[in-house]
């Protein structure tokens, strides 16, 4: 697909890099988006990147849209060159599946869902051809996962499973948005997992529930003092499936400050990854076993 620019007002401009999310689309993005912060581009006030598109807003006091279309568009042809790797870090994220709290969601918004006789991750199961929910339970956390942007609410990653694309787990939406999720819900959208910020409406199947908050706008947990937001895109996580006990360990850990996240630094390179993803994978666990 060929990099489609468009004017939104006079104030952004949005990039759609490709219509569907590749790990090639968002490098592109990212090596797009870096360049316009490193160039300093006079009047470039806020660069939001996205799956596989970007959007960037600027003073047109400053710099005219014209010319902005045109800076960046002299930077795609750069960004097409640029190596696709990147230092970044793998995350370890406790997961409660099949906790208590979004089963009761679920159940209460069953009319709304494709297979009201059973529950989110049954009908995920199936419809992915396992035979069981506990087989999509290891299939779902037996691989990372990239994070490839963070928004739509407040610190809410969006999830890219780092397999190939014939491996892919894919799960519809509900047939309408439920009025209610858990906050720090594991949902399932499409190609895309989720960690739910905050409690609210959704759309995203349920699996379960992590005790690690994400979201601190007050900055007082210990591991987001420096910034309310923990995920940034580029992330890598590992989820590690957890016990009720386990759950309610980190919880109490959480909130006297005494746990933080398993974290390790590691190179990602797309290439060697389209080479070798198991091997690639292993090496990122490997990585964060060490931590």
């Amino acid at each position: 697909m060929k990099t489609r620019y468009s004017f939104g007002g006079d104030e952004h401009i949005f990039v759609e890099v490709d219509e569907e999310m590749s790990l090639d689309a968002f490098f592109k993005a990212l090596s797009i988006t870096n360049a316009v912060a490193e160039k300093k581009i006079a009047g470039v006030t806020e660069i939001c990147p996205a799956n596989a598109s970007f959007q960037v807003k600027f003073d047109p006091d400053v710099i005219a849209p014209e010319a902005m279309l045109d800076e960046l568009k002299s930077l795609e042809s750069a960004a097409e060159d640029a190596p696709k790797r990147m230092t970044t870090r793998i995350i370890e994220v406790p997961v409660y599946y099949q906790d208590p709290w979004t089963h009761e969601t679920l159940m209460r918004f069953r009319e709304r869902h494709q297979d009201p006789s059973g529950t989110d991750l049954d009908y995920a199961a199936r419809i992915n051809g396992f035979s069981s929910a506990d087989e999509f339970i290891v299939a779902h956390h037996s691989n990372p996962w990239f994070v490839s942007m963070v928004g739509f609410v407040s610190g809410l990653p969006f999830l890219y499973q780092l397999v190939e694309r014939e491996r892919q787990l894919q799960v519809p939406k509900y047939l309408r948005p439920r009025t209610d999720t858990p906050k720090l819900t594991v949902g399932y959208g499409g190609c895309f997992g989720c960690i739910y910020s905050v409690r609210g409406a959704g759309g995203y199947q349920m699996f379960g529930i992590t005790p690690m908050p994400i979201f601190d706008p007050t900055q007082k947990i210990s591991y987001m003092r420096d910034f309310m937001v923990f995920f940034k895109p580029g992330d890598i996580v590992k989820w590690d499936p957890i016990d009720r006990a386990e759950h309610d360990r980190i919880e109490a850990a959480v909130q006297d400050g005494s746990w933080t996240p398993k974290i390790a630094e590691v190179d990602f390179d797309l290439a060697a990854f389209n080479a070798d993803v198991n091997g690639t994978n292993a090496q990122l666990m490997e990585a964060l076993r060490g931590a």
